[in-house]
């Protein structure tokens, strides 16, 4: 065990986040720095292991670090300094006293005394300690909180006070508790508008602040600082008691859909809370959803809870988890309150169980619609026409028979309803019950109840049987076989083709046999008979039912276009438009229009103004909610976006997921938020396209999840995220498993850079080396060298300069496989790696080999007419020789 160990775990550490990981690198970090008999070493360990576990979720566990390295500092202070951070350490240090009920209140106190003293000493505000002595009382209760908050406000900030966004933090969170919500809103006003990098910034002062916005009539702002704020703290063990606020929050703006996927997310976290107080604030927080969910009808539902402690995982009905939560906290709170002598925590878990919305429902995002409830069943239309004069039941069913079309169906219901009032008092003739079950047949079928559809027109052609109605029995069997094979069986064709033979034989004049065709047609391509469809088309008499030309140009196109003739089905769509267009209904032209843009789009050329077009003409022509108005905005999104118009495509993704969601169609939803993820990509919406895709992963597999997965991990990158390098790696994983090692070193370089741009050199470093493994087995020799060179240039920036060195030599001779007929690529990749190779020897040193280096990548920059690049190698080089002859 030596020293250079001791550092080396350090600086591996600085690049982990706070949490276990880091911890305990830390903790063996220490081991090693005793063993080793360094003390002044150990201290300083010592001292960095109390912010490891403070900010780690390990505070009780920083009290004795703590409070060891400022006795060993008082005892020699000469020798073992760092008393600015021991200083700084005690803010913490009271405010983790109070989060556990078993340590008396005297030792806070006498904590926040020797804090004072200590500060006036040092010639220090105070304006720290008062803050400290404002939070103790906020937690009791014991009214003096606001005395102490007028002090902290007005003393002098100092190196020692709270950054510029922890201080207002605590000043948001003193104020929404007094109902000062505007003077909370001018507090963070600036500190929201700031660049801060703290560990508990920005994420606190927006979690602090949500509150406020929902109070001040501000729920969008709300709604985007929960989701910014709750993306850091959700990765926090350390942050428990803040998600506690972000559950609260789901719970009073009507998103308890996302509160409960929190709870379930961090639901084992109570198992090892960082403190009891923040286990309190969870464990009521989440109670408090519970509640809230089983209000909204899922009470039967359960949640899964981890393994812990000898407990085996289950799903644990909501009920029973939700009274275990809320019996965990107020069981805390009465220690807190019995601790305290006050029922401080007591009101403010009580409050917090007994929450109720604050405003209506807050949308997280555009397409977070709330899903409509179960659709009851769809009323009958109202009648349209006062038909209370008509008393001749013939003349009511020749009404119906002639207005059954979508824009007249009101008038042939009023009709059915007429008939069946007559009905009542006047028998009617066998003839006229047939045809007015037939006509039940079509108001079911209209209401979506199929089996009903089915078996009154199948008893309806019986009985035209009986009464020897040859044309209305064909007619019923025409609407019963389409039926038929629409839900799945086949044998309607028969009935199908029975009555086209029928009306071929025998014309009736008004349509029937054209009717009859245009089923027949729909009914093939049902079955995947494109070419039969069609020939059926070519038997339609081009004189009859000229006022269904329309339509049976609309089926020909599609029979067409399963046939692969995409300019055949874009003609006949055409012509279907057209026809609708000079129809009596407005509506009959979304269709033909929808699909002719879908061929329009699918085009070589994708897109076009003419389907732009189309697709505007059909969501036009679409009045209120629809699946084929969904469609309409689907399509038109996929095609701004297809056409390089993401901020264009949002807003019809949007609609059409929320439309999707509203009629359950959850799959399709699902789908389109990828879509929707890689468009608020493209547009720079970067936290829009993360949440998406990462809402829509845990219902995807295979290429799609693969395709989303990318989406997230380059969100991530653009979001600034460590756990990009997370997605990316877990990408090249995958890649690896399917042998595509052109792709596992993409993701790994991907990953690398990632962890490079957020200073995580050591960890850059090794991703740099494994990508260039994977580019050898590629056969990618650039991707070689240049990852080669990046891992050399992360090892001497983590410290590794020696290691650093030897890569970078193995950098150089990978150049030796670059391909002989590409001499400007050869070149430019020889000048990076001179280039790099000279800064790293004048970083360790080795100034005369650096200068030879840099005139190389002078030279080859030069060759190749990079003018930047040659600008900057001579600056290097000129500094490496000033460096050599001073």
């Amino acid at each position: 065990m030596t020293v250079e160990d001791v550092y080396t775990l350090m600086t591996r550490s600085q690049e982990l986040p706070y949490g276990e990981a880091r911890t305990v690198l830390v903790e063996d970090a220490l081991r090693r720095a005793e063993a080793a008999g360094d003390e002044v070493l150990a201290y300083r360990v010592r001292v960095r292991l109390t912010d490891a576990y403070q900010f780690g979720g390990e505070p009780a566990k920083a009290f004795a670090t703590f409070s060891r390295s400022l006795a060993e500092h008082d005892r020699d202070p000469g020798r073992l300094d760092e008393e600015h951070m021991l200083l700084w350490q005690m803010k913490g240090m009271v405010g983790a006293l109070t989060l556990f009920p078993e340590i008396p209140l005297d030792r806070t106190y006498a904590v926040l005394d020797d804090m004072e003293r200590r500060y006036l000493a040092g010639g220090h505000s105070l304006q720290a300690v008062y803050r400290r002595r404002h939070l103790v009382a906020r937690h009791i209760g014991d009214g003096t909180a606001d005395d102490w908050y007028a002090k902290w406000r007005a003393a002098r900030r100092d190196e020692l006070s709270d950054c510029e966004g922890c201080d207002p933090t605590g000043m948001v969170n003193h104020l929404v508790e007094t109902g000062r919500h505007e003077e909370a809103a001018e507090i963070a006003a600036p500190v929201l508008a700031a660049q801060l990098t703290c560990n508990e910034q920005p994420q606190s002062i927006r979690t602090a602040m949500m509150p406020v916005f929902l109070r001040t009539g501000r729920p969008e702002q709300a709604a985007d600082a929960h989701r910014r704020a709750y993306r850091v703290h959700r990765s926090r063990l350390a942050d428990l008691s803040d998600i506690a606020d972000h559950l609260e929050f789901c719970a009073v703006t009507g998103n308890e859909a996302r509160g409960l996927e929190i709870v379930q997310r961090h639901l084992g976290w109570l198992d090892r809370a960082p403190s009891a107080h923040a286990e309190m604030r969870f464990a009521a927080a989440a109670a408090l959803v519970l509640d809230r969910v089983a209000a909204a009808g899922h009470g039967a539902a359960t949640v899964r809870r981890p393994a812990a402690d000898g407990r085996p995982a289950a799903d644990v009905p909501l009920a029973e988890l939700r009274e275990e939560l809320r019996t965990r906290a107020t069981d805390l709170a009465d220690r807190f309150d019995a601790r305290n002598g006050t029922s401080r925590q007591g009101d403010l878990v009580r409050a917090t169980l007994a929450a109720e919305p604050l405003t209506g429902f807050v949308p997280l995002a555009a397409h977070h619609r709330r899903p409509a409830p179960a659709p009851a069943p769809v009323p009958r239309p109202a009648p349209q026409e006062d038909l209370a004069g008509e008393d001749d039941l013939d003349a009511l069913l020749d009404i119906a028979d002639e207005r059954r079309t979508r824009p007249d169906f009101g008038r042939a219901l009023a009709a059915w309803r007429r008939f069946d009032a007559l009905a009542e008092t006047a028998e009617p003739t066998p003839l006229q019950k047939a045809r007015r079950l037939d006509a039940r047949g079509v108001e079911h079928a209209v209401e979506g109840d199929f089996d009903e559809a089915v078996a009154c027109w199948r008893e309806a052609a019986r009985r035209f049987a009986e009464l020897g109605d040859e044309t209305r029995r064909h007619r019923v069997l025409s609407r019963l076989g389409g039926m038929r094979v629409q839900n799945g069986d086949a044998d309607g064709l028969q009935d199908v083709v029975a009555a086209v033979e029928y009306f071929a034989r025998n014309p009736d004049g008004d349509g029937a046999a054209t009717g009859a065709l245009i089923r027949l047609a729909t009914v093939h391509l049902d079955l995947g008979n494109a070419e039969d469809a069609v020939a059926a088309l070519d038997r339609i008499a081009e004189d009859d039912a000229p006022d269904r030309a329309g339509e049976a140009w609309f089926v020909r196109g599609q029979a067409l276009l399963k046939l692969g003739d995409a300019g055949g089905a874009a003609a006949a769509l055409r012509r279907s438009a057209e026809a609708a267009r000079a129809s009596a209904d407005p509506e009959e032209v979304a269709a033909p229009a929808l699909l002719l843009a879908r061929v329009l789009a699918a085009g070589e050329g994708g897109p076009d103004e003419e389907a732009f077009a189309l697709l505007d003409e059909a969501i036009t022509a679409l009045p209120g909610h629809s699946p084929m108005r969904a469609a309409a905005h689907c399509d038109r999104g996929l095609a701004l976006l297809a056409a390089d118009r993401a901020a264009d495509a949002v807003p019809d993704l949007v609609e059409a997921i929320a439309a999707w969601t509203a009629e359950g169609a959850h799959e399709q939803a699902v789908l389109l938020r990828v879509d929707l993820a890689a468009a608020y990509l493209a547009a720079d919406r970067h936290l829009e396209a993360a949440e998406a895709a990462e809402e829509a992963l845990p219902g995807l597999d295979g290429d799609v999840a693969r395709r989303c997965r990318l989406i997230l991990a380059h969100a991530q990158k653009r979001l600034g995220e460590e756990d990009a390098a997370v997605t990316f790696q877990a990408l090249a994983e995958d890649a690896g498993q399917e042998g595509r090692h052109d792709a596992v070193a993409h993701f790994l370089d991907e990953a690398a850079d990632v962890l490079t741009g957020l200073d995580k050199d050591a960890l850059a470093a090794e991703r740099f080396a494994e990508a260039a493994e994977a580019f050898e087995k590629a056969g990618d020799p650039y991707g070689v060298v240049r990852a080669r060179r990046r891992a050399a240039m992360c090892q001497l920036w983590s410290g590794e300069g020696e290691k650093a060195v030897t890569a970078m030599e193995t950098a150089r001779a990978a150049l030796a496989g670059l391909p002989p007929d590409n001499e400007p690529a050869r070149i430019w990749e020889t000048a990076l790696v001179s280039y790099d190779q000279a800064r790293l020897l004048a970083r360790t040193g080795a100034l005369a080999e650096a200068a030879s280096h840099a005139s190389a990548a002078v030279d080859g920059f030069t060759t190749l007419d990079e003018t930047g690049a040659a600008e900057e190698a001579t600056r290097l080089h000129d500094d490496i020789t000033s460096a050599l002859n001073s």
